[in-house]
């Protein structure tokens, strides 16, 4: 399944500047505008609070980038929690 990934800052003034890094989020499927957009690091924002980029630039979110599917990975879209791509297992 492929993810189509967007990225996006808060604009400025609404943060400090500390604050504005690039966030990750998976592009929303359907034809209706979503009123919030969800980032990888679940934190969400609603309309007119995002600058959206065309590319990956700026200090990103280090939740996000390690919440990020790869191409390698076998997460379903939109899924919160990623994978252990050490190979390690966990007892739950």
């Amino acid at each position: 399944m492929t993810v189509w990934l967007l990225f996006g800052r808060p604009l400025p003034g609404t943060v400090g500047e500390s604050r504005r890094v690039v966030h990750v989020f998976e592009v929303p499927t359907g034809d209706k505008v979503p009123e919030r957009l969800t980032a990888f690091c679940a934190a969400s924002f609603g309309l007119g609070e995002l600058e959206l980029l065309d590319r990956p630039q700026g200090m990103p979110c280090e939740s996000c980038l390690r919440r990020t599917p790869t191409p390698a990975s076998k997460l379903p879209a939109g899924s919160p929690e990623p994978e252990d791509r050490t190979g390690a297992t966990t007892d739950e």
